[in-house]
């Protein structure tokens, strides 16, 4: 019994020492991906479904359909990647103009017109330094 009562004190001793030591949780996380700050717009009237590149787990790109325009969204993008907006008008057509903005700089634009009509506006972000030095993050 005594024996048994040692056992069950080690194993709780040793649980207690995995879930309280420093740094456990720290493992499990992934190191942060510097990113910029990228700007996307949409101007015109009526509605347009909107694709764009934003921050992600799953790298997949942000849809949002029948989106009222105008339209913006500033978001992070990972550096490396291409920021990147689409917009498809509908079978009513009209008119709409992309254009894409990275910290607060201008990069490119594009219209789309007429039934179905479709633009894309995409830039490119430099890729990530393989060490970053801190000091650098708050520049810019």
């Amino acid at each position: 019994m005594i024996t048994a009562a040692v056992a069950l004190a080690a194993c709780g001793a040793l649980v207690l020492y995995g879930v309280l030591s420093p740094g456990g949780e720290q493992q499990k996380k992934k190191p942060q991906v510097p990113t910029a700050s990228v700007t996307y717009e949409v101007t015109g009237t009526g509605t347009a479904d909107i694709t764009y590149q934003a921050r992600s787990k799953s790298g997949k790109a942000t849809v949002v359909k029948a989106a009222a325009l105008p339209w913006s969204r500033t978001v992070p993008v990972p550096l490396g990647r291409s920021p990147i907006v689409s917009i498809v008008l509908g079978k009513q057509g009209g008119q709409a103009r992309c254009a894409v903005a990275v910290r607060g700089q201008h990069l490119q634009s594009a219209t789309a017109s007429g039934g179905f009509g479709r633009a894309t506006c995409t830039g490119t972000l430099p890729n990530a330094s393989p060490s970053p030095d801190p000091a650098d993050a708050s520049a810019g």
